[in-house]
């Protein structure tokens, strides 16, 4: 059991230590890592050159690759939790670190001399988690250092903090919220080196919702106060009663008398004394009596009734704390001289009898779950005690009964609470008490289970009132904590308390207090008692909820007043707190309807803007002060609503809340959204704003029309859609929403590449560090487009032109629709496409179940056309398919179109199933294939064999028309009609492919032979007969996709469920069966299957080359990763390749690759069409032919060189009578002789 204890009664409490504190925090400092970093993720080096267009289809509405170590596509936290976060160089938010609650408020903490100390972050987590650390204990406030990601604890607050300040000039950050430190409530100072100082002023009555520094220096302080001060002892003291009648007593030393020897008996008596009434030690000896309770407390109280049991008593005794051993100090009214008197570890007891009891006063509070009353000394032959009672100030009511007031103290309004429901004890372990439990199964309702809480509240007054919570670390219960909902009546006439109720998170790491009430709360009297109810939130999507309860305490506040919401802060000079009305702004808050709220203040050169819930006699829920002015400034009046958030960007103030116009009614739009231009002094709208309340406006930074970032306005709150205005239709969403300024739009509204990113962001500090800072709870990816992008050369995401919207029958976004979207009737978004440049050509065909818009305005349902060659002109097939159509599976022969699936209908007075064809040319139906029926009567792939044109499918089915065709049957073009695909075939077929001009291979759950069971299976089509796959008996389960693993299809690989209900993936390497070396995670599944050549090569190993990958398409669980929507396998470990979200906050899922060519085989640089191969290869023959000839004539030229020859005479005429010289013979003579050699010299 952890001790850990509200300090409330300054007279009492110890001096504050700066330096303990610092000692505090460097001990509970996040050992740091290293400055904000993200690391590359390795490259897949995909080679995409050769396939053309390449496009990724899917069920999603945000895609991104996986470049960053952290990327990740689980989807945004909804419970309760946020991390602080920062943005990865492809825009990604990224957690740096991770709390278990709201993330509130930040501010740059620079020092006087321009050290960076870092950012304080603030809220009401009570836990943060560094990436890949434990959690740490860190309760409301840190500092986080984004030079080294070192986060550390400024130790000391107690609650809730709503605001920071960071003032550089004084070195100090100014807090705010709803708290307790040092001898502050709900305001504190952190200073320097020298850690929590008080304020001069010791905090606020109320929390404080916000901070800001004018221009001459002044601190602006806003919430909901009405005066300076702190927590207050009531006007009688010590008047809680605590519990002793539930306590463990144990003894030493007891007297062995009958009647004396039960150390229980001195609880809950009159202190009479007697037989039973009194317990007694051994005659000479000293002993000790203790109590152990199952609950915490801070006892100010201590109320003994001495023995006078036949000459006997107590003389002297000490009180130690357990478990700290501490011996406690008292003060007390000596009886024998009436004055005040002290003592520690020998406090004596009076003897005398007109002294019924003496009461002690701790002089220190100190929390304790036992204690021990040490006897030393003893009047007579031994000590004892008639009685004992102990009390405290603080006013608990808790879950347990047994800790709250006992019944025999004969207390009219005694604490209680009253239960319904199955509620347990659980052990208290880390906690400061036992608390109650209750398991709830779904449905979630307000009636599986509730607490109410009566406290035993004595006097009226303004209270603070906060609900504890243990954590859920130390009972192993976070994944089932959930929300609650708290109501109360607190005044015996409810106009005079507004309590409402508040939606709390359980999910808190460690034990935390959440301020659920501050107001005033009426004495408990026979007609009214206040009351404090606990239920489940209803409707939360839990399959078990864990319900706790623990206590709920009422601190009286003690209060100057004279405020009203506002006050202004000079450091250095004295308080007066006699006299507010000095200060503009304590005089513009005193003006204001009693009982006012400040949510926001902002302040730009020496204006400040006041923002909340309040009214005077001419502004409402928004106003201005001017440093240098006397009365307020109005801002036209104000708004017609409350006013939650601000957020200044230059002239621009953005302002959200609950209102609808301005009090003039002057601007239209303003539902619950809008801007100030503060130098136009003119309201204006944001688009027609939302439909909910607006509960945080925050600013953050986007590439929107190019490189370099503007600022834009995220918008947090309970609407669901951003309302229709000028051409921009209604846009659903789901409380988050981006304006931005520039485009004077909606992100959702602008059809331009851009992130996506949705979720909570609570805080932001755009000019931090080098980098952006964030806060809250982000889902985001590099492109928003729902069902299709296209995926370029040089690997980077793009759209296309359409915009597919869910069939609603996608709805959904729980697993349980990803797990099972292999079936045709719950698949939604895009299933396949075709890329089609035939005849003139060029179309992209999409097919799924999904809604989308022509061009010419109407609806589309689940087959789209986009005609490139007609402007991108988009469009859908007539009306006679069935909207609840699903199309997973497409070809085209020639100029027809067949589209498959789960596909239902009637064209043209036929009835159409399973498959329909189309003319691409006609742009209509054509006669139709007879349908498919049986079975499931849905069908799953198409292969068409190339040499013929017959489109062979494969599905659930019986028969194709009148027919006999189980499971795989084919379609001749030739002759229009059906054929059976061989005769020794059955069962269900998911996947069909073509490893040859005459072999169809066939993945499934089939039957050959009429008795060989086996999930693969081949097709002979000059023999027409199957046979079983190579192995394919003894795969473990029924192939759902298969895909060529080598050029000539020697190799496949195949994928699917065994048994048990795991994946398998496994190759063929053409003579043995391989598995993948790793297995996935529940809820995988695998829709798709695709090598691909790489650009560079990867480690080699026996399963895949190395100059080739295996991507996986669906929603793989990786372990230590998650899901990832596409995954690479190189043959040695899986890499998340794309990563998908969709509406609703969940996963998304890619369902395949299709391209433009299918060239996957091919090395970087590709290959050339045969004919071009041949022309090259007859030019390098002819090169080498001349280089030979040429080659020749040298060596003849050299050989004639060294043989002596001279060139003839080149004249072509005789230059002598030499001929008539020659006798005839003699030249006749020569051609018998051989050649004479060379001539010597």
């Amino acid at each position: 059991m952890r001790l850990t204890f509200q300090q409330r009664r300054a007279a009492r409490r110890q001096p504050f230590s700066p330096i303990s504190l610092l000692l505090t925090v460097a001990s509970v400092a996040i050992t740091p890592a290293s400055a904000i970093t993200f690391n590359p993720a390795p490259d897949a080096n995909i080679d995409l050159s050769q396939l053309g267009r390449v496009a990724l289809a899917g069920d999603f509405s945000a895609i991104s690759l996986y470049q960053f170590e952290g990327q990740t596509e689980l989807p945004y936290s909804r419970n309760g939790s946020e991390s602080l976060l920062a943005r990865m160089p492809n825009g990604a938010f990224a957690a740096v670190a991770t709390t278990d609650a709201t993330i509130q408020t930040m501010c740059t903490f620079v020092r006087k001399d321009g050290t960076k100390d870092g950012v304080i972050i603030g809220g009401n987590f009570t836990s943060v988690r560094a990436p890949g650390k434990d959690a740490e204990e860190i309760s409301a406030i840190a500092l986080f250092n984004p030079e080294t990601s070192e986060i550390k604890s400024l130790a000391g607050l107690s609650g809730q903090v709503s605001a920071v300040l960071c003032d550089q000039e004084t070195d100090t950050v100014y807090v705010g919220g709803s708290f307790v430190g040092a001898n502050s409530t709900n305001a504190i100072a952190w200073v320097g080196s020298e850690g929590w100082n008080n304020l001069p002023f010791a905090g606020f009555n109320g929390p404080v919702t916000s901070i800001t520094k004018t221009s001459n220096g002044h601190i602006i302080f806003g919430g909901s106060f009405t005066g300076l001060g702190n927590a207050s002892t009531p006007s009688t003291p010590d008047g809680q009663v605590i519990n002793l009648s539930t306590a463990s007593i144990t003894s030493t030393g007891t007297s062995s008398s009958t009647g004396f020897d039960d150390p229980r008996s001195i609880i809950c008596t009159d202190g009479a004394g007697g037989a039973g009434k009194t317990w007694l030690l051994q005659d000479g000896t000293p002993g000790q009596w203790q109590a152990t309770f199952n609950f915490g407390f801070q006892p100010t109280k201590l109320r003994l009734y001495n023995t006078r049991q036949d000459g006997r008593g107590t003389k002297t005794w000490r009180f130690t704390a357990i478990p700290n051993n501490g011996i406690m100090n008292f003060t007390y009214i000596d009886p024998a001289t009436g004055r005040n008197a002290s003592c520690t570890n020998l406090c004596p007891l009076s003897n005398d009898p007109s002294v019924k009891f003496q009461e002690f006063h701790f002089v220190n509070l100190v929390g304790m779950n036992a204690f021990r009353i040490d006897i030393s000394d003893f009047y007579g032959a031994g000590g004892g005690l008639n009685g004992i009672e102990l009390f405290q100030d603080d006013i608990f009511t808790f879950a347990v009964n047994d800790f709250n007031e006992p019944t025999c103290a004969g207390l009219a309004f005694g604490s209680t609470a009253t239960k319904t429901g199955p509620w347990t004890v659980s052990p208290s372990l880390s906690s400061t008490s036992e608390y109650l439990t209750a398991q709830i199964s779904d449905p979630i309702t307000e009636s599986s289970a509730s607490i109410v809480f009566s406290p035993d509240i004595r006097e009226s007054g303004h209270y603070s009132v906060n609900m504890y919570t243990p954590g859920c670390i130390q009972d192993n219960t976070c994944s089932s904590r959930g929300q609650i909902r708290v109501t109360a009546q607190m005044t015996a006439n409810p106009d005079q308390s507004d309590f409402g109720e508040r939606i709390l998170y359980q999910t808190n790491d460690f034990d935390k207090y959440d301020q659920i009430y501050f107001g005033k709360i009426d004495a408990s009297s026979d007609s009214f008692r206040p009351q404090v109810t606990m239920t489940p939130l209803a409707g939360q999507s839990l399959s078990s909820m864990t319900f706790v309860a623990q206590r709920i305490g009422f601190t009286l506040i003690n209060s100057t007043g004279g405020l009203n919401g506002l006050y202004e802060y000079v450091p250095g000079q004295p308080i007066n707190i006699s006299d507010f009305t000095s200060s503009t702004f304590n005089r513009l808050g005193s003006s204001l309807s009693t009982g006012s709220k400040v949510h926001s203040l902002a302040t730009s050169g020496d204006v400040t803007y006041i923002a909340g819930n309040f009214s005077s006699k001419t502004d409402r829920n928004i106003v201005a002060m001017n440093n240098n002015g006397v009365n307020p400034l109005s801002l036209n009046g104000g708004l017609n609503g409350e006013v939650e958030s601000t957020f200044l960007n230059g002239t621009n103030l953005f302002v959200g809340g609950k209102f609808s116009n301005t009090v003039g009614n002057g601007v239209q739009g303003l539902n619950n959204v809008a801007v100030y231009d503060t130098s136009r002094n003119s309201w204006s709208a944001l688009g027609a704003g939302v439909n909910g309340r607006v509960s945080k406006m925050v600013g953050l930074t986007m590439n929107i029309t190019s490189t370099t970032p503007e600022v834009v306005v995220s918008v947090n709150g309970e609407f669901d859609e951003l309302q229709a205005f000028g051409g921009n239709p209604a846009v659903s969403v789901d409380g988050f929403a981006i304006w931005v300024p520039s485009q004077a739009n909606w992100l959702q509204n602008l059809k331009l590449p851009l992130e996506s990113i949705s979720g909570i962001l609570s805080a932001s500090l755009l000019d931090a560090t080098d980098e952006p800072l964030y806060a809250g709870a982000l889902s985001s990816f590099t492109l928003g487009a729902s069902g299709i992008v296209t995926l370029g050369g040089d690997v980077a995401l793009g759209t296309f032109p359409v915009e597919i919207q869910p069939s609603a029958s996608s709805s959904g976004s729980s697993e349980v629709t990803k797990r099972e979207a292999s079936d045709n009737s719950t698949f939604s978004g895009v299933a396949t496409g075709i890329f089609d440049k035939a005849d003139g050509r060029n179309l992209t065909i999409l097919g799924g179940h999904f809604t989308s818009k022509a061009t010419d305005g109407s609806t589309i349902h689940n087959l789209l056309f986009l005609d490139g060659a007609d402007g991108d002109k988009v469009s859908g097939l007539p009306s006679n398919v069935s909207s609840d159509s699903t199309f997973v599976a497409l070809a085209i022969v020639k100029n027809i179109l067949f589209a498959g699936g789960k596909v239902t209908g009637t064209v043209e007075g036929t009835r159409v199933n399973a498959l329909i064809s189309y003319d691409l040319n006609s742009k209509s139906f054509n006669v139709q294939p007879p349908s498919l029926s049986g079975g499931g009567g849905e069908l799953s792939s198409i292969a068409v064999r190339e040499s013929t044109g017959d489109v062979y499918v494969g599905g659930s089915f019986t028969s194709a028309g009148s027919l006999g065709c189980p499971g795989v049957c084919f379609f001749s073009t030739a002759s229009s009609q059906w054929f059976q695909a061989g005769q020794n075939i059955a069962g269900t077929v998911n996947s069909l492919m073509w490893a040859s001009e005459s072999i169809l291979i066939a993945g499934g759950n089939l039957t050959v032979n009429g008795t060989v069971s086996t999930f693969l299976a081949q097709y002979d089509a000059s023999r027409q007969v199957w046979d079983t796959y190579p192995g394919g008996r003894d795969l473990p389960g029924p192939v759902r996709v298969l895909t060529a693993g080598a050029k000539d299809v020697s190799q496949i690989w195949v994928t699917g469920t065994t048994s048990t209900g795991a994946i398998y993936l496994m190759k063929y390497d053409g003579s043995a069966w391989k598995t993948a070396g790793q297995s996935f995670g529940a809820g995988t599944q695998i829709r798709g299957l695709q090598i691909f050549s790489t650009t560079s090569s990867h480690d080699s190993s026996d399963i895949i080359p190395d100059n080739e990958v295996l991507m996986l398409t669906g929603s793989i669980m990786l372990p230590d990763f998650g899901s990832a929507s596409a995954v690479t396998y190189n043959g040695k470990i899986f890499q998340p390749y794309a990563l998908t979200t969709n509406t609703g906050n969940t996963p998304g899922t890619l369902s395949r690759f299709f391209t433009e060519q299918n060239n996957f085989f091919t090395t970087p640089g590709g290959s050339l069409a045969l004919g071009f191969v041949v022309l090259i290869a007859l030019g390098i023959s002819l090169a080498l032919m001349l280089l030979i000839v040429v080659a020749g004539l040298f060596l003849d030229k050299l050989r004639k060189k060294r043989e002596g020859y001279i060139p003839a005479p080149t004249s072509m005429y005789d230059r002598g009578s030499g001929m008539q010289r020659i006798p005839p013979h003699e030249l006749l003579e020569s051609l018998s002789k051989g050649r004479p050699g060379a001539p010597h010299v």
